[in-house]
Parts: C-alpha cells; sequence; structure tokens
C-alpha cells in the first residue's frame, strides 16, 4: 500500500474517533471507538491496516487473540483475512468449560481473565488485538496468559494508544503496533 493511501487511511480511522469529556469520570478523555463502528470504510481501514503490519513484518500467526470486550470487534475480521483462527480472552466467569485463569492488578483493584483450556496450544504463535492500549495492565495479563498457556506472542495491535499512561512498558519485550496515539 503506497504512503498517501495509508496516510488516508489513518486519517479517515482518526476522524471517526470521537473524544468525550469527562467521561467515565472527571478529568478524563475518552477516546469513543464506536463511530468507526458505523462507518465500513472505517472498519476496513482498521483492518487493512492491521493486516499490512502483520504481512509486512512476515510473521507467521497461528491465531488471533481478541481482548474482552473490543477486542472481539476486530479480531475476526483480521482472523479471517489472514486465514487463521480466532480466540477470546474473557473477564472471569464468561467462558464455559475448563479455564486457565491469570489475576492482575488495576488500579482500583484486582481482576481477573480467562481462556478456554484447549483455545491456545503450547508453542502455537499469538497477535494479541484490543481496541485502545491504556496503562497495559490487561494487554500485559494476557501476554502473561499466553506464557501460562506456552504460546509465543509475536506481539500486540491496538487501534488507539494513549501514550501518557504509559501502557506499553508493561509489555516488556513484546512488540506494540498501533494505528492511533494520543
Amino acid at each position: 500500500m503506497a504512503g498517501g493511501r495509508k496516510q488516508e487511511k489513518l486519517d479517515l480511522i482518526a476522524q471517526r474517533v470521537r473524544a468525550i469529556p469527562d467521561f467515565p469520570k472527571k478529568g478524563i478523555l475518552f477516546r469513543d471507538i464506536c463511530p468507526i463502528l458505523k462507518d465500513p470504510g472505517a472498519v476496513a481501514a482498521v483492518i487493512d491496516l492491521f493486516e499490512e503490519y502483520v504481512r509486512q513484518t512476515n510473521l507467521d500467526i497461528d491465531l488471533i487473540v481478541g481482548l474482552d470486550a473490543r477486542g472481539f470487534l476486530f479480531g475476526p475480521l483480521l482472523a479471517q483475512r489472514l486465514g487463521v483462527g480466532f480466540v477470546l480472552v474473557r473477564k472471569k466467569g464468561k467462558l464455559p468449560g475448563p479455564t486457565v485463569s491469570v489475576s492482575y492488578c488495576l488500579e482500583y483493584g484486582k481482576a481477573e481473565l480467562e481462556i478456554q483450556e484447549d483455545a491456545v496450544s503450547a508453542g502455537q504463535k499469538v497477535m494479541l488485538i484490543d481496541d485502545l492500549l491504556a496503562t497495559g495492565g490487561t494487554l500485559a495479563a494476557t501476554c502473561d496468559l499466553m506464557t501460562q498457556k506456552q504460546a509465543t506472542v509475536l506481539g500486540c495491535l491496538v487501534v488507539i494508544e494513549l501514550k501518557e499512561l504509559k501502557g506499553a512498558e508493561k509489555l516488556g519485550t513484546h512488540r506494540l503496533f498501533s494505528l492511533l496515539q494520543y
């Protein structure tokens, strides 16, 4: 994809991100991706750019792993384009059958994520996907969960990265690709 076309797609995506002040609490500027989802062209642009990144970096991916819940919006579309499977990482208690879980700290307490026991096998190469990287706790916990499953995390994809919150630092050596940075 030519550089100009890539920039057009990034511009389209950026135009569809809505800034909502004081949500969920005063002093927070929330970046809303819902307008992206209403525009098929913007959704296609997101998937195009993620696909281009994966193909240009020659990553041999077995699975796309989507984080609860907005990773579920983009993950299956990317997995279909790449011809690979898609699996869910959910909040504790949301998946049927045997699961494997990991606990992690949030600013306001603890949380747990889980994956079905048979969703990822040892040695599989996975790419994680979510809509937003803020403080990095959930994405880092998912990396830990994949390590627990003995999978190889090839990287993390997000639509938006909030740079000032330094979430990428929690990912350690895992590579991060974000379409938009604020």
